[in-house]
């Protein structure tokens, strides 16, 4: 086996008095764990494409088989909008979504490798270690995104707040993905098995597209899936991102929504650093 390949697969390098509190300490834990994760997926393009192929699909036939009834539907005697336009936003939320459930199955595999003991007795932060390989999946969601909205404006969708305005949709969908990964990682990191890992992780995925604003306006939908869209995630980043793509800079929209996405980002991205801390303890007994 090569040297490069090794790199790809071995645990990061600790040498002593370069991680947990030495000289360097946090910044340099997250680096490793950024760095070995990103490698990690470049050495297997599955991980970098495996999370597009949904989402294309869903915004081709989508646009291309409802695009018509769909337009007529959602601007009601309003402003024309283009379902390519009112749809694409959706398209962003749900390649986070896809992106940050495989998340917890790179763990899993960290896990079946032995590598996850190794990075536990070492004298890395455990923060530091999510934050690493939290970072690593958030520069391929960006990537992701990047590549969707490109594909939507080719299909005739239209971001009315221009480049800046894409840009800021791709922080959304980063912000958005940021609780669906520490989640992702914490069923890792309870089941310690792949097949419940995508079980757990992928089986909320429809349900939580379907059941929210993604695909139609929210007043269209049953009485029941309004009430359940006001407490699903799913509903807060498609709205920030498709007031973005739609009306413009409405901060009084956007800020409230993406506000709520990062309260959450905060609550289970604690809860994971919580389950690390728990599993390196179970490790060292």
């Amino acid at each position: 086996m090569s040297t490069e390949t090794d790199e790809a697969t071995a645990g990061p390098t600790i040498a002593p008095g370069e991680t947990g509190g030495g000289e360097r300490g946090f910044r340099t834990d997250v680096w490793v764990n950024f760095k070995r994760w990103n490698l990690k997926a470049v050495r297997n393009p599955f991980v970098l494409t495996a999370s597009l192929v949904q989402p294309i699909v869903f915004l081709v036939l989508f646009t291309q088989v409802f695009g018509q009834v769909a337009s007529g539907a959602i601007s009601r005697g309003g402003p024309a909008v283009t379902y390519e336009s009112f749809l694409l936003p959706a398209i962003v939320i749900q390649v986070s979504l896809v992106a940050a459930a495989t998340s917890g199955i790179g763990l899993v595999n960290d896990i079946e490798e032995g590598m996850f003991e190794k990075v536990l007795v070492s004298p890395m932060n455990r923060a530091a270690v999510f934050l690493g390989k939290t970072l690593a999946e958030m520069l391929r969601i960006t990537v992701q995104i990047l590549i969707i909205l490109g594909l939507g404006v080719l299909l005739g969708a239209n971001i009315e707040t221009g480049v800046a305005g894409a840009l800021a949709i791709v922080v959304i969908g980063i912000v958005f993905a940021g609780w669906f990964t520490a989640f992702s990682n914490v069923v890792a990191l309870v089941t310690r098995d792949q097949e419940s890992t995508i079980i757990g992780a992928n089986i909320l995925q429809f349900p939580l597209l379907f059941v929210s604003s993604a695909f139609l306006p929210v007043e269209l939908l049953p009485e029941w899936i309004q009430l359940i869209s006001d407490f699903n995630p799913v509903t807060y980043g498609v709205d920030a991102a498709r007031t973005l793509v739609i009306d413009g800079w409405i901060w009084e929209t956007i800020l409230p929504n993406v506000g709520v996405l990062v309260g959450l980002d905060l609550v289970l991205g604690a809860f994971a650093v919580y389950m690390l801390n728990r599993a390196s303890s179970s490790e060292v007994e």
